[in-house]
């Protein structure tokens, strides 16, 4: 040792201050020679370090709170579409070209035939009719949540998010709701019956109010774009969500709203100065179901086992 150079020796094996096990957690794997639990081994991501502690505060922070869902338009066109017509795994290399020419549309690694889209077509045109006939014989004032509600209940399929959401009242916010192929059938219909009026600022007003009179506020917010800033949003009102948990893989160096931070959203009163939001920085189709798993679901049938007894 005499032989090592003081620079590197000290700048090496230089002394530290102990951490406290009462302050800081240690850092403990699962054990799998004890065989496979699966709960156990998502509670064991709490102490396994970098996002898998992210995800154990997650699971903490959602054992909370949810009122309402709030969307993108491919959110809400999709859920229907899946249940018209299938949709298939592919692949992210998949040439562009050749399945413009098959009249396949990928999204990420899922191919979509265009077919389902016709089918969607075929589907939604009648309903849109009587949307008219309501808005102008009833004088119906639609929104896009009464939309979504409406469609819940029309698809009525229980393989659709919609359909549960419109059987359990669960209001659905999509202030982006011709963003998609439903604004493109909207669009179609628009020269075959005019006249559809779908008002934007009556769900702003609900959404905002559900928001403002929630005694806590909690936020599970799935990637980016118009849906988390709408959220987000609807907090400001009340300064700040209670809960906060971000599950998403964007960045925030170039200062877009989808990687924007948790704590930027303190700066903002979206989120309270005395929360302790969290972000698991992730693809939210590996992470969500787990998150499910180990929240709602659980808690459901941890329920249900309790009514048998």
């Amino acid at each position: 040792m005499s032989d090592i150079p003081s620079m590197a020796k000290e700048a090496v094996l230089a002394p530290a201050e102990p951490l406290s096990p009462e302050e800081f957690t240690k850092v403990e794997g699962y054990d799998f020679s004890k065989g496979v639990d699966y709960h156990k081994l998502l509670q064991s991501y709490a102490t396994s370090g970098f996002q898998a502690t992210h995800f154990g505060k997650a699971v903490k922070m959602i054992n909370s709170m949810i009122d309402c869902i709030v969307t993108s338009a491919g959110g809400v066109e999709e859920d229907f579409i899946k249940c018209l017509a299938p949709t298939y795994i592919g692949d992210f290399k998949l040439n562009g070209k050749m399945l413009r020419k098959s009249g396949i549309n990928r999204i990420g690694n899922l191919l979509v035939s265009n077919d389902n889209y016709c089918k969607f077509e075929d589907w939604l045109m009648p309903i849109l009719d009587e949307l008219v006939r309501e808005q102008n014989q009833e004088k119906v004032l639609w929104t896009p949540s009464k939309i979504i509600h409406r469609l819940g209940k029309e698809i009525n399929n229980p393989e659709s998010v919609y359909y549960w959401t419109y059987k359990n009242n669960i209001p659905v916010f999509c202030p982006a709701l011709t963003d998609g192929s439903l604004g493109d059938m909207i669009y179609f219909h628009s020269y075959k019956n005019p006249g559809l009026i779908i008002d934007i600022v009556d769900d702003i007003r609900r959404m905002n109010s559900q928001a403002v009179y929630a005694q806590n506020s909690g936020m599970i917010i799935l990637g980016g774009g118009v849906s988390k800033h709408h959220t987000c949003n609807a907090n400001l009102m009340r300064n700040g969500a209670d809960y906060c948990v971000y599950l998403n893989s964007g960045t925030e160096f170039d200062g877009s709203d989808s990687g924007a931070s948790p704590d930027e959203a303190i700066s903002w009163g979206k989120v309270k100065m005395d929360s302790s939001p969290v972000k698991i920085n992730a693809d939210a189709t590996l992470i969500f179901p787990l998150l499910v798993a180990e929240t709602f679901a659980k808690r459901h049938h941890e329920f249900l086992a309790t009514k048998n007894l």
